[in-house]
């Protein structure tokens, strides 16, 4: 266990340059903080590369938990633990109340083919989110909703980054905003010819959500293995998605503003997969 005192710590500077895509793709490795989220990291088995903790912001039996937990793993030889100051954490952390507790921790490897799901697969595609804070909520609706996995794909993607318009999964941002729901839902980075192709062989139908679209999302059968994609309110789907669609369904909207928040919509579609599985809808 090694105290920091110091901003100019060479261990400090590489956890603040974790703010930067470039960093984290290079290192394939990114930043979980707050109490919250590094307990559901550590309930998921998650070894950290290294952890900091704060005694003085530490506060709370849930916080004191986790930085237990984390003596523990360092003990046992599997991480690298530092306590630094308060000027130090306040430096190196994305937020302010964070608890003291920090932790970085290598890309999750998600595959396509480790994917599991029940007979029914529920699927959740989001192409090109373009804040991290949405991603974040549409993972937490994600986690709420029993989706089996969430899908980001794009252009290139496959190595754990998305290399497109969007915001990659593994910003620190999205971690924070879904709660910790990055660790309870598997998201898979992959192209789209890769993640239209799995779904194809699995038979998951594609329904794509478009304004173009004349039928409504409650009128269309979501009971079946279904993959649910949405797009950036900026420029919604690709062509690439909606040619692949098997159908594409509108959520109808009576005001003036162009669309609907990505992760309300994706709520919306998202609940009524489960309503429907709970009362389908009648032909």
């Amino acid at each position: 266990m090694i105290a920091i005192t110091s901003p100019q710590n060479p261990h400090i500077k590489r956890v603040i340059k974790l703010n930067d895509r470039r960093a984290r793709d290079e290192a394939r490795q990114t930043v979980v903080e707050g109490v919250r989220e590094v307990r559901l990291a550590l309930s998921r088995g998650i070894v950290p590369v290294e952890a900091y903790l704060c005694p003085e912001l530490i506060d709370g039996a849930e916080a004191e938990a986790a930085a237990r937990h984390l003596r523990t793993i360092a003990a046992s030889g599997m991480t690298e633990l530092f306590l630094v100051s308060p000027k130090v954490f306040t430096k190196m952390a994305y937020r302010g109340e964070s608890g003291g507790l920090l932790l970085v921790i290598a890309y999750r490897p998600h595959r396509l083919d480790e994917l599991q799901f029940r007979g029914n697969p529920f699927i959740v595609v989001v192409e090109e989110a373009e804040k991290p804070g949405n991603l974040g909520a549409v993972l937490r609706t994600a986690d709420a909703a029993g989706a089996d996995a969430v899908i980001v794909p794009s252009p290139e993607g496959g190595r754990g980054t998305t290399e497109g318009r969007g915001t990659d999964l593994h910003n620190p941002n999205v971690i924070r905003a879904s709660l910790g729901a990055y660790f309870t839902v598997p998201v898979v980075a992959a192209s789209n010819e890769q993640a239209i192709a799995w779904l194809r062989t699995r038979g998951i139908a594609i329904v794509a959500a478009t304004p173009a679209a004349e039928a409504l999302y409650t009128a269309t059968d979501l009971s079946g293995p279904v993959a649910v994609a949405i797009g950036s309110e900026a420029w919604g789907l690709s062509d690439t998605w909606l040619a692949a669609a098997d159908r594409q369904v509108h959520i109808p909207m009576a005001g003036a503003v162009d669309s609907l928040n990505l992760s309300a919509s994706a709520a919306l579609l998202m609940y009524e997969v489960v309503r429907q599985r709970a009362t389908p809808i009648k032909p």
